[in-house]
């Protein structure tokens, strides 16, 4: 009886432990062809913005007019666009991209990947928009976008930066990468700045008599940290790295805005799109929308977007940094 109880056990033991093993091998696979897919997911998706703009009209002239009239306006608008395709070859085009920042820049990839596309379609005559939105954050990342934007530049195709809501920092510094800005009045752009913080849990671990240990090589291989004792020349070696950075910040809008006067508009300071307008820090006062619309009725213009299916992990990874990211950020200028 005792003998066959332990069987039993043994070969359920020996069951469970082959659903278990089997279970983790098709999790597993599923999670490699999940990133194989993810690799290989990402497309150039291409919308006729005029198309779209269109349709909007189109829907509220079928309530507006009456049907014949109505049914008359669509067969006219219909050659209007047979006739516009058949010239789409020979007219100049507009392209239209969107950044939205946030600390880490994150979308410079998709940025890269919109921009090598159209460098490679662009013909003479044709021009980009750029729909910006960002508060700024990290150096290199916002440095890279901007150097991403210059590739535009390089090849001789006009560059609108169009701010409708900020465009501070860094997003200040992608801005300035560009032939023209246009922003909204109320619009936040500048805050040509550089800023670093951090908490200090020194005292804290001291008063737990707990040592915090910290071993480098080289003089200045870490300035400031976030469990050790800061020490003042560490503090003065940071203040020196900030201002280095501030100075090729100021550099690359002055390059960029000739007659920018840096000593008011290099503060730090982010200024209202109407004040922004005197200083010289934006071209002209509009919305996207206004812009947008003009390109419409000069030619064609496509929305370009490099498109990925995320996978679950990416998901609840990039769920988990946008959380982060906008708890360090959650100070506004208007306090």
């Amino acid at each position: 009886m005792t003998n066959d109880y332990v069987s039993l056990y043994a070969l359920f033991l020996a069951q469970a432990v082959t659903v278990v093993v089997a279970i983790l091998a098709v999790v597993a696979g599923v999670a490699l062809l999940s990133r194989r897919k993810t690799r290989n997911a990402g497309h150039v998706a291409v919308t006729e913005v005029n198309r779209q703009l269109e349709a909007g009209g189109d829907a509220i002239d079928a309530v507006r007019l009456p049907k014949e009239a109505h049914k008359a306006l669509l067969k006219q608008r219909k050659a209007e666009r047979k006739a516009r395709q058949q010239q789409a070859e020979a007219e100049p085009c507009t392209y239209l991209i969107d950044f939205k920042g946030d600390i880490r820049a994150s979308a410079v990839e998709t940025l890269r990947e919109e921009i090598s596309a159209i460098l490679e379609a662009a013909r003479p005559g044709d021009a980009v928009l750029l729909r910006l939105e960002s508060a700024g954050g990290m150096v290199n990342r916002y440095g890279l976008a901007a150097a991403q934007l210059l590739r535009l530049r390089d090849a001789k195709l006009p560059l609108t930066a169009m701010v409708d809501t900020v465009a501070a920092s860094g997003g200040y510094l992608m801005a300035a990468a560009a032939d023209r800005i246009v922003a909204s009045p109320f619009a936040l752009v500048g805050s040509i700045g550089v800023i670093a913080q951090m908490p200090n849990f020194h005292r804290w671990l001291q008063a737990r008599d707990i040592d915090w240990e910290q071993f480098t090589a080289g003089q200045f291989k870490r300035t400031v940290t976030v469990f050790g004792e800061n020490t003042e020349a560490g503090r003065a070696k940071l203040r020196e790295e900030l201002e280095e950075i501030h100075v090729r910040f100021r550099d690359f809008v002055q390059e960029r805005r000739a007659d920018l006067d840096m000593e008011k508009a290099a503060t730090g300071e982010a200024w209202l799109g109407s004040e922004a307008l005197e200083l010289g820090l934006v071209d002209e006062l509009a919305t996207s929308d206004d812009i947008i619309r003009s390109a419409c009725q000069r030619g064609r213009v496509l929305r370009v977007s490099y498109q990925r299916k995320l996978s679950l992990p990416e998901r609840v990874r990039v769920s988990a940094q946008s959380a982060w990211d906008g708890f360090w950020q959650a100070r506004s200028p208007l306090g």
